[in-house]
């Protein structure tokens, strides 16, 4: 099995959620999980306030220009965060806050960045839905066709 290559980041409003998921998804072994990974951290580093934007810039650069397959990037609610890596060309940023919209947000979207709000999803939740995103395999089909209008 072959490690995803996962950004991520995140503003002072997710910082601790990006620290427990740093964590829970570098415990992962990769004999015994459906997945593991291999993890580039683009900060923030505190909770001092940052500007969410440039975050989601760096991780969704990196993405594209093929340093990184994924991202994940968490703000306060994940709503702010999730609108500035749309922005950017080749990135299909979906904000979950269910296993179930993690999963589909891949098998229908072929999302490749993961948004999280770190003031509304605990470690635990944030745990289940970083595990179904990754485990998750886009359809393709009808999908891929919708796909192709953006």
């Amino acid at each position: 099995m072959s490690a995803f290559k996962i950004a991520i980041g995140c503003d002072h409003g997710g910082y601790e959620l990006k620290q427990a998921i740093v964590l829970y998804l570098r415990s992962k072994d990769p004999f015994t999980d459906k997945y593991s990974v291999v993890i580039k951290d683009f900060g923030c580093y505190d909770t001092a306030s940052v500007d969410y934007p440039d975050y989601a810039k760096a991780v969704c650069e990196t993405i594209t220009e093929g340093g990184n397959e994924f991202g994940i990037l968490i703000c306060g609610t994940g709503i702010g965060i999730s609108i500035a890596a749309n922005r950017h060309i080749h990135i299909r940023a979906g904000l979950c806050y269910t296993p179930e919209t993690a999963a589909l947000t891949r098998q229908h979207n072929n999302a490749n960045v993961l948004c999280l709000g770190g003031r509304q999803t605990t470690a635990e939740q944030a745990y289940a839905i970083v595990d179904a995103f990754f485990t998750a395999q886009f359809e393709g089909g009808r999908h891929q066709k919708r796909l192709d209008k953006l």
